[in-house]
């Protein structure tokens, strides 16, 4: 049987300091990877010019016949953006780019082991329920804790990474999840085609965070499965918690903070809508008196949410439709 062909897709932001070491990464996995894409979101740092200089050293590499991994010798593009769109729509810009069985999106900041990808691929071809699976997502900082080891979702619609922050040791038994963090995830073209709303993977209102989760959930209601495969492992650097929220910029914190309740909106059963709000009512209470207090402006996030309703509305009837059909 032909093996299956693997893309690799990293969208970049100034990621100068972490995208010749990703990479290498992928360069030196044990399985075929047919393509690399890479989007750059109008990167000031040269970020560009970086993966540019490591194209054309891998290629007198390859040239001189000493090539780091004889396994595979992957195309590698780069796409410019004059502007930065946001990660969900550079990703559907690599995703529209290619047409490999299977998608690997990958974070800039993060490394893999070896056999990351073939792992993925061999507990995915395992099971064709499976549309998306993820490693053990370690910490670069220190490799004793993890970063992720997949999603969970709480009844009031609230999501996490797995074991973030807890001790590697305690996550060696593999399994289903509800989700997997958009850092290191191989998704099946299957799946992206079947989930895809409105032509997009990602959807593309969310500019950053929290899509990954909204995916996860919406496969789910479409019948696929996540997976998380223990033994394959990545090591991510992860920007967002080390520098906690004073560190970033509000615009960033009102996507984060909007993109919830987008995804609420979209996903949330109607028969559900009702308990969701009594469970997530505390939680509400909580974080909105401490950002009335304390951020005012995170509730100007608002605005996005009223000026995309109508496609927020026409996205959530085709998912809940479809939903319906496959019976979830």
């Amino acid at each position: 049987m032909k093996p299956k062909t693997v893309s690799v897709h990293i969208v970049t932001y100034n990621s100068a300091d972490d995208i010749a070491e990703c990479l290498l990464a992928v360069l030196g996995q044990d399985y075929p990877v047919k393509k690399i894409v890479v989007v750059d979101n109008a990167s000031t740092d040269g970020s560009a010019e970086k993966v540019r200089s490591f194209y054309h050293e891998r290629t007198a590499v390859a040239q001189s016949g000493a090539y780091v991994n004889s396994t595979s010798s992957p195309t590698l593009v780069l796409l410019e953006n004059e502007l930065n769109t946001g990660f969900a729509p550079a990703h559907n810009q690599a995703i529209a780019g290619t047409s490999t069985d299977y998608v690997l999106v990958l974070n800039p900041d993060l490394t893999l082991a070896p056999d990351y990808i073939s792992r993925l691929v061999a507990c995915m071809e395992a099971n064709p329920q499976i549309g998306s699976a993820t490693g053990k997502l370690l910490l670069k900082a220190d490799h004793s804790l993890v970063d992720s080891t997949g999603l969970r979702m709480n009844k009031a619609r609230r999501a996490f990474d797995r074991g973030a922050g807890e001790s590697a040791d305690q996550w060696n038994e593999s399994g289903v999840v509800f989700g997997v963090s958009g850092a290191a995830a191989m998704y099946s073209r299957r799946m992206i085609e079947d989930i895809s709303v409105e032509g997009e993977f990602f959807d593309a209102d969310f500019f950053a965070y929290k899509e990954d989760v909204d995916v996860a959930w919406r496969a789910g209601l479409f019948g696929w499965l996540a997976y998380y495969e223990a033994g394959a492992i990545g090591y991510h650097e992860r920007g967002w918690k080390t520098s906690g929220r004073s560190g970033k910029a509000m615009f960033i914190r009102r996507i984060s903070y909007i993109n919830r309740y987008k995804m609420i909106y979209k996903n949330e059963s109607s028969r559900r809508l009702l308990l969701t709000l009594l469970y997530s009512l505390p939680y509400e209470i909580a974080a909105h008196g401490y950002s009335l207090l304390k951020e005012p402006k995170l509730i100007g996030a608002w605005s996005s949410f009223f000026s995309q309703r109508s496609a927020l509305k026409r996205k959530r009837r085709y998912i809940q439709e479809k939903a319906k059909r496959q019976g979830q």
